[in-house]
Formats: structure tokens, sequence, C-alpha cells
């Protein structure tokens, strides 16, 4: 089992930046690849970013190419995701999820793809 707690979020302003944590236990935390999701109001939830195990590769949605940055500090079993110019349409929840990942070659982008989730954390951007 590996059990995720995320934090950081909260409210505000359009163009502003928040960083959001999410604190891994429970197993070899860098042996897990790591996303973040979120899902908005009405929405389902959509892939957001998500890094390697060993943090040597990181992918992103389109809707947030240049503005987020996924990182990881295995020593410290924390992923961390930087959300800068953020916009109205970025409120959501956002949840961390983990899937074992030394095996894998590529990323996953995919719900279904990850095995562990933390709670979510809410954020609002306000116009």
């Amino acid at each position: 089992q590996v059990q995720l707690v995320e934090s950081g979020g909260g409210l505000v302003q359009a163009g502003g930046s928040l960083r959001l944590s999410c604190a891994a236990s429970g197993r070899t935390f860098n042996n897990y690849d790591m996303g973040w999701f979120r899902q908005a109001p009405g929405k389902e939830r959509e892939f957001v970013a998500a890094i390697k195990w060993s943090g040597g590769s990181t992918y992103y949605a389109d809707s947030v190419k240049g503005r987020f940055t996924i990182s990881r500090d295995n020593a410290r079993n924390t992923v961390y995701l930087q959300m800068n110019s953020l916009k109205p349409e970025d409120t959501a929840i956002y949840s961390c999820a983990a899937t074992l990942g030394v095996h894998l070659l590529g990323i996953i982008t995919t719900t279904r793809g990850y095995d562990y989730w933390g709670q979510g954390t809410q954020v609002t951007v306000s116009s």
C-alpha cells in the first residue's frame, strides 16, 4: 500500500502561483511513477502531469505545458506541482497518484493506470 496526502491548495487570483505537494508513505517511493490529475465540477478527472520514478522524464497536458512544473524529491518521499500563470479554468480538485514504475518504459497519463490516489486538494483561481 502507498498512502498519499496532498497539500498546498487554496484560493489565488488569475496570474498567480501555487505549489502543491504530495507526501507518500508505505512503500519505496522511488520505485513509483507519480502523476497529478484534476477534476473540475461536472467534468471528468483529467491528466495534468507525470514524472518517472527516477525523475528523469516528465510529461504534461497541453493545457498546462509551459505553466506547470512537476518535480520530486525522493529523499523526502514527496512530489510537487508548481503552478504558475494560473487561469480560472485551472480551478479543480487536484489529486496525486502513484503506480509502480521501475518496469515501465513510458509515462502513464490515464487514471486507470495508477493504483494509489490521494484525497485531493482544492485549487480555486479567481478572475
